[in-house]
């Protein structure tokens, strides 16, 4: 099965931002000007056009090159105050970018046939258990043919920007997604109350998913990769 134009393996893009955080620590001494500069870093890559994000053939080199630039041009925290920081303008990622869609499609999730607690929770550890497998087949007979997958990476990290549709892509972005099983593992827990799944890559929680599922097939997925909405997964307690 052909990769899904844009997406990204999670270990991959958790390593990259990783390596940019320790350039830009150590040219700036300070982790929480590198946490700036990094995502400064990553709002030009998304401010790209998608035709030049694809046709960019290292991705990891041209953040490298923006981070670089900034940490030379920029000897402290580029930031005068923490206010203006706080009141930056934020270009939209993941649910912030189409409100109405999101709401359109969770009504009808609602709307359709519910699917008891029981069930739903076998159709979560199946669909886990292909992602693990990396069986496109078993994945797509388990999502309906016009699913739809949403990916909010908060512009932290690098991710799909725009919703996926239809089983075929759906499946292709997931296996994409939580590719590389030596590192990342998957696991079902709850999640708003429901059934869910956890990616954890090297004993970090660095996805967790959302199914909407009703007449037994997954009709919505909502991966949230964004680190700072999974903080309250990785506590001290957990390392």
């Amino acid at each position: 099965m052909d990769h899904v134009v844009g997406a990204v393996p999670l270990a991959e893009s958790l390593d990259e931002r990783r390596q940019l955080l320790d350039v830009a620590c150590r040219a700036l001494g300070s982790r929480v000007a590198a946490e700036r500069v990094v995502d400064e870093a990553y709002r030009r890559w998304y401010r790209l056009t998608d035709p030049e994000r694809v046709r960019m053939t290292s991705p990891r080199a041209w953040l490298n090159q923006a981070v670089d630039e900034a940490c030379l041009t920029i000897p402290a925290p580029p930031w005068a105050a923490e206010e203006e920081w706080e009141n930056r303008p934020r270009p939209p990622y993941g649910e912030d970018a189409e409100p109405v869609e999101w709401a359109r499609l969770r009504a009808r999730a609602l709307r359709a046939r519910p699917t008891a607690a029981g069930r739903q929770h076998e159709i979560t550890h199946a669909v886990g258990q292909a992602c693990t497998d990396q069986d496109a087949g078993r994945l797509r007979a388990l999502l309906a043919s016009d699913a739809t997958a949403f990916f909010d990476s908060g512009g932290k990290i690098r991710a799909l920007t725009r919703p996926v549709r239809g089983d075929e892509q759906v499946a292709r972005s997931l296996l994409v997604l939580l590719a590389g099983q030596r590192r990342v593992t998957l696991r079902t827990g709850s999640v708003n109350g429901r059934t869910g799944l956890v990616a954890r890559c090297d004993d970090r929680v660095a996805a967790v998913l959302a199914l909407d599922i009703a007449d037994s097939l997954v009709l919505q997925v909502w991966a949230i990769l964004n680190p700072d909405k999974l903080s309250s997964w990785n506590g001290p307690s957990r390392g």
